[in-house]
C-alpha cells in the first residue's frame, strides 16, 4: 500500500516511516514531482491495518497498490526515474550508448574500444570481467584483474563503466570498480544475487531474461528496489522463439509495455537479441523509435580475434555509423545523450 502525503514537511514525513514500521512494513520514502508518498512493503495480509494511518491531519488518503510489482509500478511513482550513473544520466529524456567489448581481453584492447566508442559519441563502456558462458570450457573474464582494467581505462577516458556481477559475493566487489552492476539474463531470477544488488546504491543494469514474461521481469527488479536500491535500470535483450536466423528475438513490444507500467528506464541490447552485426544498427534505430531510453552494443576494434561474441560485435567504424545514423532519431524523439562529468574515486 501507499500512503500518499498532503504535506511534504520532512518532520511529518518521518512520523510516518515510523508508524508504518511500528506496523511491521518496510517504508520507502518516493519523492515525486507532484507528491510524496510512503510505500509499505511487506506481508500482504493484515495491510488493513496500514488504512488508520489516514486519520493523521498530514495523510492525504491511503491507498492498495494492484500490481504485484508494489515499487516499480506507475501507481507508486508516475513521473520517469532518471538514474544517474557517475555523470551519465538514464531516463527521462536522456539517452545512454554503453558500448564496448563482451570481455576484457587486455589493456591495450580496453584502450583501442574506450578511445574509439568515446569518439563516436558513446556515455559508457561496457565490458565484462565476470563471463557466465554457456560451456565451462569458454572463455570466463579476467575477473578482478579485467575490474582494474575497466576501472583504469574508464577513468582516463572519463566514461562510467558497467559490467557484470554473477554470484552474490561479487557484488561488493564489483560494486568498488564499476559505477554500473549489470545482472546477466540468465540470472534474473537469482533472487540472491538481486537482494545482494539491492543492499547497495551502486545502479544495477537488470536484463531480462531469455524466457521471462513483462510481468517476471518487473517482479525481478521489485526484489532489488525492495531492498533499498532504487537505482534499477532494465534492459531488453530479446527472448528466445522459434527462429533460427537470429540469436533471440528482440521484443521491442516491450519498451512501451514496460513505460505503461514502470517509472524505471529502459534500454535495449541489440547485440545479444541479434547475434550477428549485420542487422545490429536497424535494431538500435528500432529501439529509438520504441522510446528506449538507452542502448547496449557490443564494440570490438578486432572483432575476428574477439574471445567471445566476436559475431555479434562492431568495428569501431560501423559503431561510428550506428551513432551517425540514430542521432536524428534521437532528435526527433526529443532525447539527448548526456556526457559524463567526475567519476568515482579510485577502489
Amino acid at each position: 500500500m501507499i500512503i500518499v502525503m498532503s504535506s511534504g514537511n520532512e518532520e511529518n514525513v518521518a512520523h510516518v516511516v515510523s508508524r508504518v514500521k511500528e506496523l511491521g512494513y518496510n517504508p520507502h520514502v518516493i519523492v515525486g514531482v507532484e507528491r510524496t508518498v510512503v510505500a509499505a512493503v511487506g506481508d500482504e495480509r493484515g495491510k488493513e491495518r496500514l488504512t488508520s494511518l489516514e486519520a493523521l491531519p498530514y495523510v492525504e488518503q491511503v491507498i492498495r497498490i494492484l500490481k504485484p510489482f508494489k515499487l516499480a509500478g506507475r501507481e507508486v511513482r508516475t513521473d520517469d526515474t532518471v538514474i544517474s550513473c557517475s555523470g551519465a544520466s538514464i531516463g527521462g529524456g536522456h539517452f545512454a550508448v554503453m558500448a564496448g567489448p563482451c570481455s576484457v581481453e587486455s589493456r591495450e584492447q580496453m584502450q583501442e574500444a574506450a578511445e574509439g566508442v568515446k569518439a563516436a559519441g558513446a556515455n559508457m563502456l561496457r565490458g565484462g570481467a565476470f563471463k557466465p558462458r554457456t560451456s565451462p570450457y569458454s572463455f570466463q573474464g579476467m575477473e578482478l584483474d579485467g575490474l582494474r582494467i575497466l576501472r583504469d581505462v574508464g577513468k582516463m577516458h572519463g566514461l562510467p563503466i558497467v559490467t557484470e556481477a554473477t554470484t552474490p559475493e561479487q557484488v561488493a566487489v564489483v560494486a568498488q570498480y564499476a559505477d554500473m552492476i549489470q545482472i546477466g539474463a540468465r540470472n534474473m531470477q537469482n533472487y540472491g544475487l538481486l537482494r545482494a544488488a539491492g543492499k547497495v546504491k551502486t545502479p544495477v543494469l537488470l536484463k531480462r531474461g531469455m524466457m521471462s514474461t513483462i510481468n517476471e521481469f518487473l517482479m525481478s527488479a521489485e526484489y532489488i528496489l525492495s531492498e533499498g536500491n532504487p537505482n534499477v535500470v532494465l534492459c531488453e535483450r530479446g527472448i528466445r522463439t522459434f527462429e533460427s536466423e537470429t540469436r533471440n528475438t528482440l521484443d521491442l513490444q516491450a519498451v512501451p509495455v514496460v513505460k505503461l507500467n514502470s517509472h524505471l528506464p529502459i534500454v535495449v541490447d541489440p547485440s545479444h537479441a541479434a547475434g550477428r552485426w549485420d542487422i545490429v544498427i536497424p535494431m538500435a534505430c528500432a529501439a529509438v523509435a520504441a522510446g528506449a531510453d538507452g542502448i547496449m552494443v557490443e564494440v570490438h576494434p578486432h572483432p575476428e580475434e574477439a574471445m567471445s561474441d566476436g559475431q555479434q560485435s562492431l568495428r569501431l567504424s560501423k559503431f561510428k555509423r550506428l551513432m551517425d545514423t540514430i542521432l536524428p532519431l534521437l532528435e526527433a524523439t526529443g532525447k539527448t545523450i548526456t556526457q559524463p562529468g567526475a567519476r568515482n574515486s579510485d577502489a
